[in-house]
């Protein structure tokens, strides 16, 4: 198999640190690259890239009662890829799922020496016992950060909420991981954080109950990073998170990108008890979607842009009376050109022109050096989807906050 190991180039490198603070670096203690990547794609000014090394020795280890030899250095992920096992980005497909790459979201789980651990971050070590199947009681964890009391809420929020003049709209949290690689995130240090103690749904959902108490508000919003990546966590968090809250004030709001949104998915997020839901969709052009996506893999981007697509329909067509449902649509003509802006409106008025829509102010941030779109064009922007696309809400972010319907 080819072997890797993270090389710095301190040329790129502006010492910000961020390698060091939010990076879960399997090798950090003893100064031990295992070519995981987890830094590379952490990384703001691509200091860090992974290069081929071969590995000269090899360690025995145990999996599902199997012994075998794989190379010494690297990630148990990249072990279980070696030996055989399904690795991959889609979590219908069956073996592994590992999305995030940080060790954030937790889905890539396994038992390792009678300890649960992320395979993406967890280096592989002589006579390890790794267990693919996770133990019966096993309680789902992931790294959640972010607590905080939000002053604007999200796609998801509908807009007479937004305009409140309350100090606060929602209380947040933020899942860490993402399975997006877009160069303008504005939430990167949340989509690459990998440091931190992982929290059960009961755990997450008790502490932003204190946050909705404190802040006395009646919505609870989960966003990331990409809370969707842990399926059976969010799940039993919204449905925790109901259990705390059982007056009939309480909205439970899911921020997602809907890269994952099976129609399954979505039937046990309603019958947990969400309420509220935006997706963010990121285009309409294949080409479009991975220019903002960063995704490199053609077929992923695919999959992924169409199930964010038809988890729209699939919502309002089936819990349009049980879910409030929000769009965001991206906009800076650097990335998409206005004309299929334009389509995205076109097509989503065929689902329903009353879906409530956002345009989102696209800006560089990350990895991105676009300049903003001005204030005038998110206007006239939203302008052309409300007066002669036929989008009956239709908001635009800009500078200095939202312009409304």
């Amino acid at each position: 198999m080819k072997t890797y190991v993270a090389q710095h180039n301190p040329q790129k490198c502006r010492e910000c640190g961020w390698c060091s603070e939010i990076v879960a670096c399997p090798g950090a203690d003893e100064l031990i690259c295992i070519g995981c990547g987890a830094c590379v794609l952490a990384c703001p000014n691509q200091a860090l890239e992974l290069v081929e090394e071969p590995r000269e020795k090899e360690v025995t280890i145990e999996v599902d009662g199997k012994m075998a030899r794989v190379p010494e250095r690297i990630s148990v992920k990249a072990a279980l890829a070696e030996l055989g096992y399904q690795v991959g980005d889609v979590p219908e497909e069956p073996g592994l799922f590992a999305p995030c790459g940080v060790g954030a979201c937790w889905s890539c789980a396994v038992e390792i020496d009678g300890k649960v651990r992320p395979a993406c971050v967890t280096a592989i070590k002589e006579g390890m016992r790794i267990k693919t199947e996770l133990p019966p009681d096993y309680t789902p964890r992931r790294l959640v950060l972010g607590f905080m009391g939000h002053e604007t809420g999200g796609v998801g929020t509908p807009w007479q909420v937004r305009c409140s003049p309350q100090p606060y709209v929602e209380a947040a949290c933020l899942a860490a991981g993402c399975n997006f690689r877009c160069p303008q995130c504005y939430n990167w240090s949340f989509a690459y954080q990998g440091k931190g103690d992982p929290l059960t749904p009961h755990e997450t959902a008790e502490r932003l109950t204190k946050e909705r108490e404190a802040h006395r508000v009646s919505r609870m919003l989960i966003s990331g990073g990409e809370c969707t990546l842990n399926r059976p966590w969010l799940v039993q968090f919204i449905r925790e998170l109901r259990a705390l809250n059982t007056d009939p004030q309480a909205r439970f709001h899911v921020q997602t990108n809907g890269s994952l949104l099976s129609h399954g998915y979505i039937d046990e997020l309603v019958d947990a008890g969400m309420t509220d839901i935006g997706i963010d969709l990121k285009g309409l052009e294949t080409d479009t979607f991975m220019r903002i996506t960063g995704l490199k893999d053609r077929d992923i981007a695919e999959k992924y842009k169409d199930t964010a697509w038809e988890s729209v329909r699939y919502i309002v067509e089936n819990y349009r009376d049980k879910v409030f449902i929000g769009v965001g649509i991206p906009y800076n003509g650097e990335l998409i050109p206005p004309a299929e802006v334009v389509r995205i409106g076109e097509r989503l008025c065929r689902i329903d022109p009353s879906v409530q829509v956002g345009v989102l102010r696209y800006r560089a941030d990350y990895r991105s050096h676009i300049s903003p779109p001005s204030d005038a064009e998110m206007e006239r922007i939203r302008d052309i989807l409300n007066e002669e696309v036929g989008l009956e809400t239709v908001l635009a972010w800009t500078e200095y906050g939202e312009i409304g319907p």
